[in-house]
């Protein structure tokens, strides 16, 4: 049985924290642009208009209810044959991004609907404008017992982008693979992989926490 080669690990890792980059910038950018598309998509399901509640939650429901590898297939080597190209790392944070961004709609939305209903009273019968109620009243208040859930997402996105290896992406984990089939040695570079990714998604789950109380103090 092979023994853990610590010389072997200091000589590869230059590379993997190379990749870790890749991944760390894929995961932030990912859940950046879910966080945002999600809350429209949330808003937009809870219209009033029909004509936009209902394909927002037909697409919603559609891509919760197929695997993000495939839609990362449609994203990198479908779409390029309507004219949207993109490189694989474009692709990858678009697919995961959008991907996500249905689920946190529906986290936006559980948090919308449990705003008492006062609050929603008060802001019509100050006539506020809907950014300004959203910004100033709903939002603050929705966004407060949402926010642990929006932090496992943002760690559930980290964690699946190893997936996006399937578009050719050279993430951590794939960075891992390749040094693996070079040399033979997959011990090192899957475990150092897999602590990366224990550190960093127990370093995301501090800082939520952290968020979490700082705004529980601001009330």
């Amino acid at each position: 049985m092979n023994a853990f080669d610590w010389a072997f690990a200091l000589e590869i890792l230059p590379r993997l924290l190379d990749a870790a980059l890749t991944t760390i910038l894929i995961a932030l950018s990912g859940f950046g642009i879910a966080v945002v598309v999600g809350l429209f998509l949330a808003l937009g399901r809870r219209s009033r208009h029909r004509w936009l509640a209902w394909p927002t939650g037909a697409l919603v429901e559609f891509i919760r209810s197929t695997p993000l590898l495939i839609q990362l297939y449609v994203v990198f080597y479908v779409l390029p044959n309507y004219g949207l190209n993109l490189t694989a790392l474009q692709a990858g944070i678009l697919g995961i991004a959008l991907h996500y961004a249905c689920y946190t709609a529906e986290v936006y939305r559980a948090g919308l609907d449990a705003v008492p209903r006062a609050q929603w009273e008060a802001v019509t019968a100050l006539n506020l404008a809907p950014l300004a109620a959203y910004r100033d009243v709903i939002l603050p208040q929705a966004l407060r017992p949402i926010l642990p859930a929006l932090g496992n997402y943002l760690i559930s996105i980290l964690k699946d982008t190893p997936v996006l290896s399937a578009i050719t992406v050279v993430e951590i984990m794939q960075r891992a693979k390749n040094i693996g089939s070079e040399t033979f040695r997959y011990l090192e570079p899957i475990t150092m992989v897999g602590l990366f990714f224990l550190i960093l998604s127990l370093g995301l789950a501090w800082l939520v926490r952290r968020l979490e109380n700082r705004l529980e103090t601001a009330r």
